[in-house]
């Protein structure tokens, strides 16, 4: 291969945009096509810190090239899983990738009068017309691509946290109903089969917790680290239970903000670290529950 074609993404980048349509498409993964901007932001918040552990923690090597290397692709895949959910929106809420190129594209151009002179029209963000223009030209491609693309990889690019995927929000096409009730796979199963593929590809995690970025906030440190515990069948957490309906979500997740905040607060009057606290916590919880991967 030569050094020409390396440096030229656009084929490589339709390849990601091809396997990403797919596996969100009826018959592809179940769990990607379920998720929605919000259920994806825990993992935007983690890949960036195993960004930030990777760049810290590593010497300049082979070895960190190719964390960087894997951990930005995966930055990479969550402003891809985005900008197709946001294919699927309607209306006012729809955008695609092309539309998130232009945007931080024109931004670049806009605050850098100095390196581009005279092209403020370039600068510009598109309107929202061209906006749509381009939107729904990429949707055509993707049409007219649909049978090409059917032959990407199947496998899933995320792993499920929790039992039940989340549901798709107003204003966007839910994922097909009918492909998901032909899914064999149960979410144990896509687990179990998430966690070989891990071990295959990493094989130096041979302990219950590692791989979580250490760096983690102390709030995301605790949820992955209870995650990562429920799936190597540690018996100190609460079993998964049943994902409570959009409408019960909202009313639980503002009474847990409420009973968090209320900590922080009195723990704030005494001046007491919260998220020290937390993340010593954690620490505890980690250290006292770790052990060799079994399985």
């Amino acid at each position: 291969m030569s050094a020409e074609d390396r440096t030229a993404p656009g084929p490589r980048f339709e390849r990601l945009l091809e396997v990403m349509d797919r596996l969100r498409s009826p018959g592809g993964c179940p769990w990607d096509a379920a998720q929605t901007h919000e259920s994806l932001l825990r993992y935007l918040v983690e890949e960036a810190y195993e960004v930030v552990e990777a760049v810290e923690t590593l010497e300049p090597s082979l070895r960190r090239r190719d964390e960087l290397v894997e951990e930005l692709g995966d930055v990479l895949l969550q402003v891809v899983f985005h900008a197709r959910i946001g294919q699927e929106h309607t209306g006012e809420e729809h955008f695609d990738v092309s539309d998130v190129i232009d945007a931080v594209t024109a931004k670049l151009i806009r605050r850098h009068p100095q390196v581009f002179p005279g092209n403020e029209a370039a600068g510009r963000e598109p309107a929202a017309g061209d906006a749509a223009t381009s939107s729904a030209t990429q949707d055509a491609a993707l049409t007219d691509g649909a049978e090409a693309s059917s032959s990407a990889s199947g496998a899933g690019v995320a792993a499920p946290d929790t039992a039940t995927p989340s549901t798709t929000p107003p204003g966007a096409v839910p994922p097909d109903t009918a492909a998901l009730a032909r899914a064999t796979a149960s979410s144990a199963e896509l687990s179990a089969r998430w966690d070989a593929v891990k071990r295959d590809e990493k094989p130096h995690r041979t302990r219950i917790f590692d791989g979580i970025p250490p760096s983690l906030p102390a709030l995301a440190y605790g949820e992955k680290a209870f995650s990562k515990a429920r799936r190597h069948g540690v018996s100190a957490v609460t079993p998964v239970q049943e994902e409570p309906t959009a409408g019960q979500r909202e009313a639980e997740e503002r009474e847990l903000g409420d009973r968090l905040l209320a900590l922080v607060e009195t723990g704030s009057a005494r001046g007491l670290d919260a998220e020290r606290a937390l993340r010593g916590a954690v620490r505890r919880f980690v250290r006292e529950n770790d052990g060799p991967v079994t399985g």
